[in-house]
């Protein structure tokens, strides 16, 4: 059911319809890297209320959520692993999905590689997981990671031939320019927009596969067309940050808080963020 609020900023603005409600904004702890330990204490010092994590174990979960609840946090998203060039894909994932259901998280982000499967096995093993994922009430969201979420056109055709409800598209802004040549964040996600169900915002300075991901607000990706596009299609899911560095930079502990306290205080700067 679409929301009443949004329906009305729609009609208000000439029926393009603006998700009237702020986006749950969390930041990924791997990109606190070897001071992860840190990162509970920082992100509820700096006011951030959602974290990415990595799903946990079974046995691990309710001390995962004894944490989460300590410094305030919940978790909307958290990452899955399964291997998509075996068969074992879903049954792989349906005890993690299992996981996330009992910790509240809507969302299950994977980097799904087929190898050498053909593609239309893995479309099968993706629509699998999605049915075990619905069981859950989780949507898998893809990385936009080769070769199933490269670009736009690359996320429409696997969504396509996919064709799940409880599958969608996870949108990363600095993978566009690292994995792509001449297009943008902007640009890929108007094609994708209407199957992109988790965001990550990461920075990147522009240059085709150059790891070199800065502060938020200091490289080349445009987040405010990025932030529009979102605004102007309804995007009602979660916004997380992500930040990995320059490769062969390495940072202090204290370099590394402030530069994730710089990226959040950057997306505030562009809208209303929970």
């Amino acid at each position: 059911m679409v929301k009443v609020g949004v329906v009305m900023m729609a009609l208000l603005l000439g029926g393009v319809a603006i998700a009237a409600e702020p986006w749950p904004l969390g930041v990924r702890i791997m990109s606190y890297g070897k001071y992860q330990d840190a990162a509970w204490a920082h992100l509820q010092k700096i006011g951030v209320k959602h974290v990415f994590l990595s799903v946990p174990a079974a046995d691990e979960a309710d001390s995962v959520m004894a944490r989460l609840k300590q410094y305030g946090l919940t978790t909307p998203v958290l990452r899955g692993q399964a291997d998509l060039s075996k068969d074992t894909f879903a049954a792989e994932l349906e005890p993690q999905l299992a996981v996330a259901e009992k910790m509240g998280a809507k969302y299950m982000f994977i980097s799904a590689k087929r190898g050498d499967s053909p593609k239309e096995d893995a479309y099968r093993r993706l629509r699998e997981a999605g049915e075990a994922a619905k069981k859950h009430g989780v949507v898998i969201t893809m990385e936009t990671h080769p070769d199933l979420g490269t670009n736009g056109d690359v996320q429409v055709e696997t969504m396509k031939a996919v064709n799940h409800p409880n599958v969608g598209v996870n949108f990363d802004t600095g993978n566009i320019s690292f994995y792509n040549k001449d297009t943008t964040a902007a640009v890929e996600l108007k094609k994708s927009i209407r199957y992109v169900r988790t965001v990550e915002l990461k920075d990147h300075s522009g240059e085709f596969e150059g790891w070199a991901f800065p502060v938020l607000g200091q490289g080349k990706t445009d987040f405010k067309s990025v932030v529009a596009l979102l605004k102007e299609n309804g995007y009602a899911g979660p916004v997380t940050i992500e930040f990995e560095g320059t490769k062969g930079v390495e940072l202090t502990e204290e370099q590394t808080l402030d530069a994730i306290a710089d990226c959040v205080a950057y997306v505030r700067s562009l809208g209303s963020f929970d």
